[in-house]
């Protein structure tokens, strides 16, 4: 069985695994989550939140777990785990991004989405007067995130959306061979996925290939709409990480 570290998406939160949990458990897996530094109840400044702080955050959560991990990432999660590999690779398994950005050195999310001509979420993001926090436009959020998810979980989603942070997205990731490049990695594509769309995801993997690429046949949101095909594939990239 593996030890998993869920790491969530912009907007999201811990809650959004709230139906994947509980499948990886059943399978025996052992399951962390969290909520990055400005998506909970806490009040902190938009200002003073990076892609650093998210990436020490979880390299907190790393040193407190007994054994390396598999870290998981969704959509800007990957940003999140790819510089918390950085930080502490010798705490990680392997690396999982599940339909979620894979940068290169030097690269913020803005600068993948700016130069994606897939893109469809900067035309319907929504900055607050500050410009220090933004939103998805309410009309488009069900096509871009939950396309295939239950009226049910929309809901219970749409509820929970906090604005997201703007700073970390135009924050690039900084890292070397001789740390994140050591890490295995694994992809899981989500071929439906409107948010981040399959011809973005397979060009941020060409440009860093994974050890291993899994095909969901979902959006953006697994999580909600096909969480035990979620915790299978979840399960065999555990079983490949496991020495033979």
């Amino acid at each position: 069985m593996s030890d998993f570290l869920l790491i969530h998406g912009a907007w999201h939160g811990a809650w959004c695994w709230v139906k994947l949990v509980p499948e990886l458990e059943r399978a025996g897996h052992r399951v962390k989550v969290t909520n990055l530094p400005g998506h909970d109840d806490a009040v902190v400044d938009p200002a003073a939140i990076h892609l650093s702080t998210y990436a020490e955050h979880v390299a907190g959560l790393l040193d407190e777990c007994a054994e390396p991990v598999i870290l998981a990432g969704h959509s800007m999660g990957g940003m999140v785990i790819t510089q918390a590999a950085e930080l502490r690779p010798d705490r990680i398994k392997a690396l999982v991004y599940l339909a979620a950005f894979l940068p290169l050195n030097g690269e913020s999310l803005l600068a993948i989405e700016n130069s994606n001509k897939w893109s469809s979420v900067p035309q319907n993001l929504v900055p607050d007067a500050a410009g220090l926090t933004g939103r998805i436009r309410p009309s488009q959020v069900p096509r871009l995130f939950y396309r295939d998810c239950s009226e049910e979980d929309v809901r219970f989603a749409m509820e929970r959306l906090v604005p997201e942070p703007l700073p970390p997205l135009a924050d690039p990731v900084a890292i070397t061979a001789e740390n994140f490049g050591t890490v295995p990695r694994y992809y899981i594509e989500c071929f439906e996925d409107e948010a981040i769309v399959i011809e973005q995801q397979r060009k941020m993997r060409e440009a860093t290939p994974c050890a291993k690429v899994f095909t969901l046949k979902t959006s953006h949101s697994p999580f909600f709409s096909a969480p035990g095909e979620l915790a299978e594939t979840l399960g065999e990239i555990g079983r490949l990480t496991h020495p033979r």
